[in-house]
């Protein structure tokens, strides 16, 4: 019998993103997943359509630039058949918690290089930014339309926009965006986002969400939705911790006052001196704002949970603080649950604001990392089940536009708000499912960031 060779050829991927994914696969790097795989793909179609981009419409007159989108939008849907370029769709990417979505929007935004201006934002951060511009645009035209001028700097500074974490829980953003995202658009401009959240529950529950169900729509129509919902696995969990960034003692029992004192001489170590540290500093923030900083030296500031997440701080003031220290250590941090709801959504702010600036954050807490977040969902419930809540399109006593209603058993309509009955509003109502969401990525990056490689210094 003669032996024969078989030679196979493995077919080496052609697409920009597949390559570097299957780069860092071939190091050991990442695990080949089948979903990631798939959207490396469309990641990659993308690209490729990124040498035809048209390029960003230009013009130095205010008034011409206000109207210079419309005009090219209407030349664009009419006749085809002219020099324009169809533009590229845009990618919403949405799934669960560490599967990989922002990993491979990086692969993908590394891959991009010039001609092309990009640009990679969290989105709190961009948003901050929107209301900046027409704050300071409206300073000096306060009866102009900022946003056809807005529009146009962001697309002449970057034609390719990479949102991490889009989400939407502040009606402000919901009003500006439909507009914002369609004029984009008009000068040109491609966008991928990721989110945990599907277009259908962006802004789920919120104050005149039906304001903002148009930009839903051109959401569905303009970008391509690409859904990792039926990955499982969260791969940050698999990061390990170096035990050096998450602390805590059941500060009730009696015998953790030794591991109280041993976690307090640990946080003191972190800080770099004594607990008081230098003189109290002012941190200034957008919009005139400032934060004090009690704690303080030159690379680290310490505070209280109380101080950062019981007062009315918000990204911009986290954002700040960030950019000013590469450690924050946080102390007495309690069980983040249903009682918590406006702290906890604070705090969940600050980790996303430190994990996108890669600011090494600190925890001194009551329970174990895996029990901060206590998951929750947050229904409506009267005391008898015989009363259904719904929305009243034509609004009620305290609103002209719409209002939440209560129907009871005997086809009786109350205004929600006025009777007082449920305790609570449908924008806390939304708050509170908005954080189931929120805390598990929360949780899962606390993880990642726990790593011994973590942190800007």
């Amino acid at each position: 019998m003669t032996a024969q060779l078989r030679v196979t050829q493995r077919t080496l991927p052609t697409g920009q993103v597949t390559a570097a994914y299957e780069r860092k696969v071939e190091a050991g790097e990442v695990r080949r997943d089948d979903a990631q795989v798939a959207l490396a793909v469309k990641l990659d179609a993308l690209h490729d359509s990124l040498t035809s981009l048209p390029p960003v419409p230009v013009h130095t007159n205010q008034l011409l630039t206000r109207s210079l989108a419309s005009v090219y939008s209407l030349l664009r849907k009419k006749f085809l058949f002219w020099s324009f370029s169809p533009l590229p769709r845009g990618i919403y990417i949405h799934g669960p918690v560490g599967v990989g979505k922002s990993f491979l929007m990086d692969l993908f935004y590394a891959s991009v290089n010039s001609p092309i201006t990009k640009r990679r934002v969290h989105f709190h951060e961009f948003m901050l930014e929107v209301h900046r511009r027409i704050f300071v645009y409206k300073q000096k035209h306060p009866k102009d339309d900022a946003m056809p001028i807005i529009a146009q700097q962001l697309a002449k500074e970057a034609q390719l926009l990479c949102f991490d974490e889009f989400q939407v829980t502040d009606v402000a953003d919901a009003m500006i965006l439909k507009r914002l995202f369609s004029l984009l658009l008009e000068w040109n401009v491609v966008v991928v986002a990721t989110s945990n959240r599907s277009p259908d529950a962006l802004y789920e529950g919120g104050l005149n969400r039906s304001l903002f169900l148009p930009f839903i729509d051109m959401l569905k129509q303009r970008f391509d939705i690409i859904s990792m919902e039926d990955s499982a696995t969260d791969y940050r969990l698999e990061t390990r911790a170096d035990g050096q960034s998450y602390f805590w003692s059941n500060k009730d029992a009696h015998s953790d006052k030794k591991t109280e004192n041993d976690i307090q001489a640990q946080l003191k170590a972190i800080f770099g001196g004594t607990s008081s540290g230098t003189e109290a500093e002012v941190i200034h923030v957008l919009f005139g704002r400032t934060v004090q900083v009690a704690r303080v030296n030159e690379r680290c500031a310490w505070f209280n949970f109380s101080e950062l997440c019981y007062q009315p701080l918000g990204a911009a003031d986290y954002i700040s603080l960030c950019d000013r220290f590469p450690v924050l250590i946080v102390d007495r941090v309690p069980q983040l649950d249903a009682n918590y709801i406006d702290e906890a959504r604070r705090f969940v702010t600050l980790i996303d604001v430190c994990y996108e600036s890669r600011t090494r954050l600190v925890l001194a807490a009551n329970v174990p990392l895996d029990k901060l977040f206590v998951d929750f969902s947050a229904q409506i419930e009267s005391s008898d089940g015989n009363e259904e809540l719904f929305v009243s399109e034509k609004g009620g006593n305290s609103s002209s536009f719409a209002t939440t209603m209560i129907r009871t058993k005997e086809g009786e309509d109350m205004e929600w708000s006025a009777t007082g009955r449920m305790g609570a509003s449908l924008a806390q109502l939304s708050a509170a499912n908005d954080l189931v969401f929120s805390f598990r990525r929360a949780a899962s990056r606390l993880v990642e960031m726990g790593g011994k490689d973590w942190g800007r210094q």
